[in-house]
């Protein structure tokens, strides 16, 4: 009986996979540090909630930092 494996060794992607891996990976940390950087520049009265909690939600994959760009910082 064989093992069911998750994924696929790097080497077994194609390069069209590696690239668009790379890509991706490269945007999902730019939006995080993009996030991080304005989190932490920004003063505690221009965020809405906690700095704190904001600063652990950005770590969730895409969805924490576009929901911290979206709703984590007050306009007014």
């Amino acid at each position: 009986m064989g093992h069911a494996r998750a994924g696929k060794h790097w080497s077994e992607l194609s390069t069209r996979r590696k690239v668009g891996t790379v890509v991706l990976t490269a945007a999902q940390l730019a939006l995080t540090a993009a996030a991080y950087r304005d989190l932490a520049k920004r003063p505690q009265a221009q965020v809405n909630g906690p700095k704190a909690a904001w600063g652990l939600a950005i770590l969730v994959n895409w969805v924490g930092p576009i929901a911290y760009f979206a709703k984590g910082r007050r306009t007014d």
